[in-house]
């Protein structure tokens, strides 16, 4: 009884094997098969009196090659895409709980502390950074005489021109610079610090305390 069972169930694993699916074919793959298909199919149905010729036939086969060049060169270019878009995050996880300078006017005092940036497209004789508490009053301005182009950072420590000290909290700045006795152009930057890094269809996006969302583009320096 039991060698009539092993061989039912020998024929049935054969049966299932015998109807196992063929595995799914590739892009590539199908655009192949169409291209032949088409390509019998015209032979075929070509005039007896008027056949294709091998110019004809050798031309339609280098189409093929073409099809299936590009195919592979946009699989390459997306499995690359995908490894660049890899190391870009495990990069971009390493600035995690680090601090950042990107376009903004936000000061914050925290501890007897407060770190703004500057970027200046180009050198300047003289550049001045002026802070100011919420309302617009100005507390402290401060001359950070002539300095070269490129994005520079900066500290303050809550001082006034009073002569007193701030209370930590958010503060604005602004900066102004000159060059030949005329006003150049100067950014301002604030710090944030990067507390995650995300990824979606637009690319890495570091998530700061301070400046929200930033691309990696956006990031002036890393402190």
């Amino acid at each position: 009884m039991s060698a009539v069972q092993q061989t039912t169930s020998s024929t049935n694993a054969y049966a299932a094997s015998g109807t196992a699916k063929a595995p799914a074919k590739t892009d590539v793959e199908e655009s192949q098969d169409r291209f032949l298909k088409l390509l019998v199919t015209q032979m075929k149905n070509q005039d007896p009196l008027n056949p294709l010729d091998n110019a004809q036939v050798t031309s339609q086969m280098a189409q093929l090659s073409t099809v299936s060049g590009i195919n592979k060169l946009n699989s390459s270019i997306e499995s690359l895409s995908g490894m660049f878009q890899s190391n870009q995050l495990l990069q971009a996880s390493g600035m995690i709980g680090r601090g950042v300078l990107a376009v903004g006017s936000d000061l914050r005092l925290m501890d007897g502390k407060a770190i703004g940036g500057i970027e200046l497209p180009q050198a300047a004789d003289k550049v001045v950074v002026t802070i100011a508490d919420r309302a617009g009053k100005v507390l402290q301005t401060v001359d950070m005489g002539a300095q070269n182009a490129g994005v520079l950072s900066f500290q303050w420590d809550g001082g006034t021109d009073s002569g007193g000290k701030a209370a930590d909290g958010a503060y604005k700045f602004s900066v102004k610079a000159v060059l030949g006795g005329k006003a150049a152009e100067a950014q301002p930057l604030s710090l944030g610090i990067v507390g995650s890094v995300s990824v979606d269809s637009q690319g890495i996006t570091l998530n700061a305390d301070g400046l929200g969302a930033l691309a990696l583009s956006k990031i002036k320096q890393i402190l």
